[in-house]
Formats: structure tokens, sequence, C-alpha cells
């Protein structure tokens, strides 16, 4: 294995060894990563471990402002769950297989599906800020794989990306949105490498390939679970409009206002989505 793999395995066998002891024989149905200023849904988990990225062994601390960087397990509305309240992102710097860490320790734990959210920008003329998005697919505009290198342990090598996001698990977020009372739209999800946000041309290219959303995160995520054969869901919370749709100047500071604005609206549907696609049916 490369230098790379071998660290980010190693990585992973440290943090699922240190958690599993902090767990005891507790294991999460789902996991959920919570991407820029849609963190403090992990405060609403009936914790039995919260305990700072830092802390894992294994695992970085956050680097991003709006991501406490905490793993937190428990439950929420009486499904067993394993959040991660932050990420790390390509343009920190990070290996693809670091940004992929959450999933494969998840799995390791025993969830089996995994429920990923991030902050986008806009680029369908009709998205506003404060819109829900439920991803339908995505576009790796990247260039970056966390697959790259000598197959992992119970990982396919080559993994079908047909469907990457579950459509039984698209249904169940529809149906969360219509008995929680929230439009949500669905979409196409172009990740970029960033930390630079994109340029009023590359929006127009992306609208005229198909994307409907654009951020820097998660794509790596989902390819990490769908090599694992999780199921996945995602939503993206439009923070704003992306470069040349709206007549304002993009900086992080907002991004996280709009998601911190938008987190009601976000903490309804997930926890409707739960009830709905996990919790036991005298609970639904």
């Amino acid at each position: 294995m490369s230098v790379t793999a071998i660290a980010a395995q190693n990585a992973a066998d440290r943090a699922v060894a240190a958690l599993g002891e902090r767990l005891a024989g507790w294991s999460p149905r789902v996991a959920l990563i919570l991407g820029s200023g849609l963190g403090r849904l992990a405060a609403r988990i009936v914790a039995s471990l919260d305990i700072a990225f830092a802390d894992v062994p294994g695992f970085p601390g956050a680097g991003v402002r709006g991501h406490s960087g905490r793993v937190v397990a428990g439950t929420l509305e009486d499904v067993p769950v394993l959040a991660f309240a932050g990420r790390w992102h390509l343009y920190e710097g990070y290996d693809p297989a670091v940004a992929a860490l959450p999933v494969r320790v998840a799995h390791a734990l025993g969830a089996r599906s995994l429920f990923v959210s991030n902050a986008a920008g806009g680029i369908r003329r009709t998205l506003r800020a404060g819109d829900l998005m439920i991803v339908r697919d995505h576009i790796n505009f990247t260039w970056r794989n966390p697959l790259a290198g000598p197959a992992a342990l119970n990982e396919t090598r080559f993994p079908d990306m047909s469907a990457p996001y579950d459509a039984d698990l698209i249904a169940a977020l529809r149906a969360a949105g219509a008995s929680a009372g929230i439009a949500l739209g669905e979409g196409v999800y172009a990740a970029v490498l960033g930390p630079s946000y994109e340029t009023p041309a590359e929006i127009r290219m992306l609208e005229r390939l198909g994307a409907d959303a654009v951020g820097m995160s998660t794509v790596p995520e989902v390819i990490a679970a769908r090599a694992l054969g999780l199921r996945v869901a995602g939503v993206s919370v439009i923070t704003n409009p992306a470069a040349g749709m709206g007549g304002e100047p993009l900086d992080h500071a907002g991004v996280l206002a709009a998601g911190e604005r938008a987190g009601g609206d976000f903490e309804k549907v997930v926890r409707a989505f739960l009830r709905r696609a996990f919790a036991p049916p005298a609970n639904r």
C-alpha cells in the first residue's frame, strides 16, 4: 500500500479501537455527517459519547470555522446514530482518504447507512438561500478519489456509482419534508476543490453541465460509503446564490449565518427522516 493509504488505514484502525472501547459494544445504525453551520443537530442527540475530534486517536482536529469537530454517539428519534459535527476537506490539504475517515470508522462500528449534509451555493435559478435540496446525484470536480491506491479491506475495488444516493432513502426524505411542511428541492451537487469560491464563468459551465448546487465536500465520503456498501442520503442547505447568480460578494461568514438560519428546517427534516426510515415501527 502507498504511504498515504497505510497512514489512513492506521488512523481509521486507531479511531475504531478507541471509540469501540468507549462505546462498549454499542453500535450505530446510521452515521450523520453535519456540514458548515449545521452541527447544532448534534446537540439534540441523547448522547452516550461526545468527544472532540482532537481527542480521538487517529483523527485530526477540526480546522474550519463552523465545524465544531465532535463525534457524538447516542439516539435521535429512537435511532442509534453516530454523528460527526464537522469534516475534513481536501482544500485544507488533507488526502481524500482522510476526508473519508468518518465513513470508514462508522462502518467498522456497525453503521450501514450514511446521511451527509453540506452548505452549498445555488446554481439552479429557482433555488434561494435557505432552501433545502435533496442530493439526487453528484459530479466530482475535485478530481480526487478516496479509493485511489490498493483496495482497502471490505471495500469494492470498482463500486457502481450509477445510483450513489439510495432511492428508498430519497423517498423517505421527500416524505419527511412533506410531513414537516417544508418544501424540498432535488438536484445534482457539484463538488469542487476550493478553497476559493467559483468564478461566474465556472458557475455558468457547471450549470450547463447539469449541476444544481456547488460545494467543497461530501463526494469523497459518498464514494467511500458506496465502496463499503452503505446506503446514502444527502441534503444540501443552499446558503447563497453561486457566483454571478446574485449581486452580493461571497464570504464564509455569510455561508455560516445562512446555515444557522436554515438550521431549524434542516433539523425538522432530518428528525422526520430518521423516524420514517429507521425508527422502530411503534415510534414512527
